[in-house]
């Protein structure tokens, strides 16, 4: 996000909420303009037309033999151009020798210590005002990521179109990339014409050799919850749009009644997380008092509220939302069953607090054991956090789903 961040939450009538959502729902992305201080950003290339290669069959994502699916979120990397990209609000002893690398040692550093199954970008991969080649840019943005052979993801934010790929370019780019499970957006069977790029579900199918072998066990829905408002009456960032609703709405119950099937038919849907990087307007609705973490600068979500928390509340799949943005928040709160959290900011070119460490998101789903000792459905989904300091200390660990229960306060949870 940018340094100004906008921060309304507006009720409107039904009938002017509906007409500004017709307004917009077509609508191509714009450029905010740069700062006054900020050279005028390059032009942006034509839109990448061929369709992108078809993906190679690969191994379904899956639970491992211990029961465990872990996702380590990166949101905000801001990566421009490597060692010559200064760092933002850090220490002045680090001031010398902080740049992009840092970013890069950071991801490192978690794939090691978290060994996850799947890495989740959360958009403003790159910052596109001094990002002056974007193709290297995200190259070398999601470079640890190639070179570890795990699975990733990425979705876009406000940012990654500003250099000198269009947003549809920059899509189309990671796509092609090694090991990357992202798409550009669902089958044109699935969804026409959905707004923006990068919409797409993953699931996570159940332990090899278990009953549960071929069912997804836990739905990933990414999305792409656009830059800036395209109706000039409305300021402020985008929002997600009525076309990737009804995807999503049309994904979750084709996953519920899938889940729902034989073999080992289940009585609901599978739980649900969904990642897109601009937050809710509903974050807003916490404080102090019911979260866990740290606000520390307003809520930039759009100036209007396009139901998108609503649509997940009667979906019911959904148990966790996990967006970037903005960088000095990182907390997680539960409003209505559905947990909201920040990753707090993870890159070094990404504005910050000096002496606040920069950090990441680690969710953990777990399995239950069966009667028989093999491994069933989701038993429980946790959160925590790590800090890129010495120890890649661990913070804030929390319970936000189990089976048993569909409304789990924020709490800290201890092993057993």
């Amino acid at each position: 996000m940018d340094y100004s961040s906008t921060t309304t939450n507006t009720t409107t009538s039904s009938l002017f909420f509906l007409f500004l959502l017709l307004l917009s729902a077509n609508a191509t992305g714009i450029r905010r303009p740069a700062k006054s201080n900020s050279p005028p950003p390059p032009p942006l290339s034509l839109p990448i037309l061929s369709p992108p290669p078809p993906s190679p069959p690969s191994e379904p994502l899956r639970f491992g033999k211990n029961g465990h699916f872990k996702i380590l979120q990166v949101a905000d990397m801001h990566y421009g151009n490597g060692k010559t990209t200064p760092c933002q609000d850090v220490l002045p002893n680090q001031i010398s020798t902080c740049s992009d690398l840092n970013t890069t040692a950071f991801v490192d550093r978690m794939i090691r210590a978290e060994n996850p199954d799947l890495i989740v970008f959360t958009g403003d991969n790159i910052y596109g005002f001094d990002a002056t080649d974007a193709e290297k840019s995200l190259n070398s943005a999601f470079a640890p990521a190639i070179r570890s052979n795990l699975s990733w993801a990425a979705i876009l934010g406000n940012h990654d179109q500003e250099s000198t790929l269009s947003r549809e370019g920059v899509m189309r780019h990671i796509v092609r990339m090694k090991h990357t499970l992202s798409k550009l957006n669902p089958p044109v069977s699935e969804a026409q014409d959905i707004d923006g790029f990068g919409n797409y579900n993953l699931e996570i199918v159940g332990v090899q050799g278990s009953k549960f072998e071929n069912k997804s066990l836990l739905n990933l829905y990414l999305l792409d919850s656009g830059d800036y408002s395209t109706v000039p009456s409305i300021p402020g960032y985008g929002w997600i749009k009525p076309s990737q609703q009804f995807w999503f709405q049309q994904t979750s119950l084709k996953l519920k009644n899938a889940y729902m099937k034989k073999p080992q038919p289940q009585k609901d849907s599978a739980p649900g997380l969904a990642y897109f990087h601009i937050p809710l307007p509903e974050f807003s609705r916490f404080d102090s008092t019911n979260f866990t973490g740290v606000k520390q600068e307003g809520i930039s979500s759009p100036s209007i509220n396009s139901g998108f928390f609503t649509t997940m509340l009667e979906a019911g799949d959904v148990k966790a939302v996990f967006t970037g943005h903005d960088h000095v928040n990182d907390f997680c709160g539960v409003l209505s069953g559905i947990h909201l959290c920040y990753a707090g900011g993870f890159g070094y070119h990404a504005y910050g607090k000096a002496g606040w460490d920069r950090r990441a998101r680690v969710v953990l789903a777990t399995l239950e054991k069966t009667e028989k000792k093999s491994w069933g459905a989701v038993k429980s989904i946790r959160t925590w956090k790590r800090l890129d300091d010495q120890h890649l200390t661990t913070i804030d660990s929390q319970v936000l789903w189990t089976k048993s229960s569909s409304d789990v306060q924020t709490g800290c949870w201890r092993e057993a």
